[in-house]
């Protein structure tokens, strides 16, 4: 099976690509990793992407379409795969399609996980993690709260927020991935590939969601 995950921060895909690449052995490709991968190799198209990362900018469609295609050509490509963070763009949408079709492969559907943005950042704003490196727990102001507020149950440290889970920051990412999944979502929908799945809910809920739009049986999860 081939599948691309479609969901903002906060929305929990990770975790379904997570469970679905174990249940449907499938390969995960994470365009974050492509191009980790890549810098950690020196590749030429490394190097240039480490300074445009390193300045927390984009890199373009271009390189991340070589990137992709540089997996897919090499002497192991993916043959069942979910796809997380690719493609981000509709340009990059449009260029994948016509590449899978030139080598006769085909997407069987595109999940979007489907979440309001004031539970996005309500999710991801709440997130308090220990400032003690040694401990690192994590708590929710509110579905995780510390007994005391502030303060670390486990070690007693203060608990700090980190910069990307800021509401400013958050509120800013969702803009961001508007801009473009909108587009990429719409183009998935008239192929006739997209799966829309609530984000209410446990992640075993939200997985049984995903296994039912995908015709899977969730009782025979294994």
């Amino acid at each position: 099976m081939r599948l691309v995950l479609i969901g903002p921060p906060g929305s929990g895909k990770g975790t379904q690509a997570e469970r679905l690449t174990e249940r449907l052995h499938l390969r995960y490709i994470g365009t974050g990793g492509i191009l980790r991968e890549a810098i950690r190799q020196g590749t030429p198209y490394g190097k240039i992407a480490e300074p445009i990362l390193k300045a927390g900018k984009l890199v373009s469609d271009e390189m991340v379409n070589r990137l992709v295609m540089d997996l897919f050509d090499s002497p192991s490509p993916p043959v069942d795969f979910v796809l997380d963070g690719y493609p981000r763009t509709i340009a990059q949408a449009r260029w994948f399609d016509e590449y899978l079709a030139s080598r006769h492969i085909y997407i069987d559907a595109a999940i979007e996980f489907t979440i309001a943005d004031e539970a996005v950042v309500s999710r991801i704003a709440g997130r308090r993690i220990c400032s003690n490196a040694a401990c690192g727990a994590s708590f929710h102001t509110l579905a995780r709260p510390p007994r005391v507020a502030g303060v670390c149950d486990v070690c007693g440290s203060p608990l700090t927020q980190r910069a990307d889970d800021l509401e400013e920051t958050v509120r800013s990412r969702l803009q961001v991935y508007h801009d473009t999944a909108d587009a990429i979502v719409e183009h998935y929908d008239r192929m006739g590939l997209l799966r829309k799945i609530a984000t209410n809910g446990s992640p075993d809920q939200i997985y049984a969601r995903v296994l039912t739009a995908l015709n899977l049986d969730p009782s025979k999860d294994h």
